[in-house]
């Protein structure tokens, strides 16, 4: 009988751990995958079609709730740490658990890193929500301005059906409506579409990236959460973020992406207090002393800011951000607490459903509302909750506008954000020569 193997995941770095490290291994057999963090994602199979030729049957998702007793069901050798964006000592809780269930706890790093014949530049973050998503769009901007044709490669999001999710290509908003995308997809890949960009997602990181590679020069690696780079880069740049100093040293593999990055990219200078700032610049000089340090800040632009003064706003924010990224408040609250409005709506009292629950799963937040909406229910309950709120105006500071896509006719605003270098090399600098 070869190792048996249990994959701690949240549908997304799982999958391509088996699929680089396993799929192929006669010798080990992955007899579950558990699923945290995302609503919805256990209570399925990694399907035959992409597990291989191994598992005729699949694979099946359970609930990381389940952890001990798969351990003891199945004869687990060893469980594979697989998610991200969460503390040094939820990960040590995990290996416990799992130490004391029989089992013994494993995490990888860059053999999971697959080689590509073009060059890569990936950007990453020490925590979700720092600004990678921008400054990942900013370094596309620089490649094709250079005159290199860009594939953007998105970090997974795959919670619907997986077999057919296995390679995706976005280039029109006809293929988000083709694909099904969930309200957390479309923050992602729709700012590509809109700049006339294209970009890659999926399950099937290897069979992605031979499609990706057909038409560009560079790869783009567009990370998620805090997540190491799926391909080995020759460009890596990590994004740190000022309104959560400390836990870049607190997080994996949020650590991890600073320590190896090239460059350190410190966000958000603008707005985050200067004592903050000088910490985090400290704690990025003593993890990578080497690393090319630049400083940014991300402008905040109010589509419509005469909609604000004086208004009750709601304000919906990102929703992994504000939940697993353990933010307070974003862009929407600095743009309304700087516009004038006369209140924020606390949208606790009328939530309902799976955003009830979010509030109380995540108590941290106050008054804003986290853009949940991984499936039609959850898109119906966060509308629902938007109604019940009544608000003069709605500011909406996700990468989308979601009152279109939430069928809501009522009065909103936009609030974007970008990045924009204050100190170090400029972003066309940093990619010059790849």
């Amino acid at each position: 009988m070869g190792r048996r193997v249990l994959i701690l995941g949240a549908a997304g770095r799982d999958f391509h751990n088996f699929n680089v490290m396993y799929r192929d291994d006669p010798d080990v057999e992955v007899v579950a995958f558990t699923a945290t963090q995302i609503p919805n994602i256990d209570d399925r199979k990694y399907p035959a079609a992409l597990a291989g030729p191994l598992y005729a049957d699949g694979i099946p998702i359970v609930s990381e709730g389940e952890l001990e007793r798969l351990i003891a069901a199945y004869a687990v050798d060893t469980a594979v740490f697989s998610y991200s964006d969460v503390t040094h000592e939820h990960v040590m809780h995990m290996a416990a658990r799992t130490v004391a269930a029989g089992a013994s706890f494993e995490l990888l790093g860059s053999e999971t890193m697959i080689e590509s014949r073009l060059p890569v530049v990936a950007v990453t973050a020490v925590r979700t929500g720092s600004g990678k998503s921008p400054l990942s769009r900013a370094v596309w901007h620089a490649l094709v301005d250079d005159g290199k044709r860009v594939a953007a490669v998105r970090h997974p999001m795959p919670y619907g059906d997986l077999a057919a999710q296995a390679v995706q290509r976005f280039e029109t908003y006809q293929d988000f409506i083709d694909a099904d995308c969930t309200i957390e997809e479309r923050e992602e890949y729709e700012p590509y579409i809109e700049q006339g960009g294209v970009i890659f997602a999926g399950v099937d990181y290897g069979a992605i990236l031979k499609v990706a590679e057909r038409e560009a020069d560079v790869i783009l690696w567009d990370g998620g959460n805090n997540d190491l780079p799926f391909y080995r880069p020759n460009l890596h740049i990590c994004v740190v973020d000022p309104h959560r100093p400390g836990h870049e040293l607190r997080y994996w593999p949020g650590e991890a992406n600073l320590r190896r990055a090239d460059v350190v990219v410190v966000n958000k200078v603008g707005t985050a207090r200067p004592d903050d700032v000088d910490q985090v610049v400290r704690n990025v000089r003593f993890a990578n002393p080497g690393a090319t340090l630049v400083k940014t800040t991300s402008p905040i632009t109010v589509a419509d800011p005469q909609f604000i003064v004086g208004k009750r706003v709601l304000v919906i924010e990102d929703g992994p951000t504000l939940t697993h990224g353990s933010m307070a408040y974003g862009a929407g609250v600095i743009a309304a607490q700087t516009g004038g409005a006369a209140e924020l709506i606390d949208p606790r009292p009328f939530a309902v459903g799976s955003i009830a629950v979010t509030f109380e799963k995540y108590p941290h937040m106050g008054a804003l509302l986290p853009a949940m909406g991984y499936g039609q229910v959850q898109r119906d309950e966060l509308a629902e909750t938007i109604r019940r709120s009544e608000p003069d105006v709605v500011i909406v500071a996700t990468p989308v506008n979601l009152l279109p896509l939430l069928d809501l006719e009522m009065p909103g605003t936009r609030v974007t954000y970008g990045i924009e270098v204050v100190e170090g090399p400029s972003i066309e600098e940093l990619v010059q020569g790849l």
